[in-house]
């Protein structure tokens, strides 16, 4: 594909290392041709690269297969992962799940990027629930907003929550943010 035809969010391979196309503007320089200043993100490591390309140039364009996967478990540094259609289990490392063991309870699904059968990208859901297992018991009186006190949830990860949550209760956490977002009533 040449670069005149990308897009973002669009996966390229440049140099033999994944991509994800994050922006892209087309700029005309004095007294040269026309140039696109790329921002990219590395699949592999997620450090962002600004690459100039010529509109002419060609790129290959990655096609990544995304599937549905079920959380299972975690034992020590490994993640135990199965394929909701065809049921094969795959097992990702901690460089590869990333934060993803803090926010997921076994049946937790995710959308796994594969490409040439090795898994590139985990995507988490946008929001879980989760149960509070330790905090600081409630405050009587404290009316004062954004005094926050820190909560333990099921799955060991420590979030800032308002002082009326209480142990026991399940809330709705970002895992963009890893912040507080509401109590779900069951």
């Amino acid at each position: 594909m040449r670069a005149s035809e990308m897009q973002k969010g669009q996966t390229v391979k440049i140099d033999g290392r994944l991509y994800a196309i994050v922006d892209y503007q087309h700029v005309k320089l004095g007294k040269g041709g026309a140039i696109y200043q790329t921002k990219l993100k590395s699949l592999a490591d997620g450090s962002i690269q600004n690459i100039r390309l010529r509109s002419e140039e060609t790129i290959e364009e990655a096609f990544l297969d995304k599937r549905t996967y079920e959380y299972l478990y975690s034992q020590g540094s490994d993640h135990i992962l199965m394929d909701t259609t065809t049921y094969d289990q795959i097992t990702l490392n901690d460089d590869a799940f990333g934060d993803g063991s803090k926010y997921c309870k076994p049946n937790t699904q995710l959308q796994v990027s594969m490409y040439e059968g090795r898994p590139v990208v985990v995507t988490l859901p946008n929001t879980v629930d989760l149960e509070v297992k330790e905090t600081a018991p409630e405050i009587k009186g404290a009316t004062a907003t954004n005094q926050n006190k820190p909560a333990t949830l099921e799955t060991g990860l420590v979030v800032q929550v308002p002082p009326f949550v209480k142990i026991g209760e399940v809330i709705r956490v970002d895992t963009r943010t890893s912040e507080y977002v509401t109590r779900v009533k069951e």
